[in-house]
């Protein structure tokens, strides 16, 4: 396949023999709901970061508050809220590990499985129909692959 000749698929990727272009459309939402799933994976990541840095920071003040001789007021917030649980029973890092050993990782196994049992596991074909649309065939930075230049 030439990279001019306009063809649907991309070179390298083509869509295997059988597989409708209702079924590139519905895996192409599938793997945009996983994108945005991995999106929320990443924000929990960061909240779980956030809560842990935060914490830390909560006992360097408890810390700076008993050295400016406010102990009372140390004393509560530490036994209070250092070290306290986010949800009942749960440290950050339990909800990220839940996260990932449930939801997340059942929906990666549901979309992965979608993909082998109707498009033979190729990955990203609507992405790479959607390439081919819409790149100037023939325009350098518009390659339908990596150039190989050794």
């Amino acid at each position: 396949m030439g990279d001019d000749d306009g063809t649907a698929d991309l070179p390298g990727r083509a869509t295997p023999a059988g597989v409708s272009d209702a079924t590139v459309d519905a895996l192409g939402a599938l793997s945009e709901a996983l994108e945005t799933t991995e999106r929320a994976r990443g924000h929990l990541y960061t909240f779980h970061q956030l809560t842990g840095e935060a914490d830390l920071a909560l006992g360097d003040a408890v810390a700076k508050l008993r050295t400016a001789g406010h102990d009372d007021v140390a004393d509560r917030i530490a036994e209070d809220l250092v070290g306290r649980n986010v949800v009942p029973g749960h440290w950050t890092f339990q909800l990220v590990e839940e996260y990932d050993d449930g939801y997340w990782s059942t929906f990666r196994e549901h979309e992965r499985r979608a993909r082998e049992e109707l498009a033979g596991g190729v990955r990203h074909l609507f992405e790479a129909r959607m390439k081919q649309d819409r790149r100037t065939h023939g325009r350098p930075g518009h390659e339908a692959t990596p150039v190989r230049t050794d």
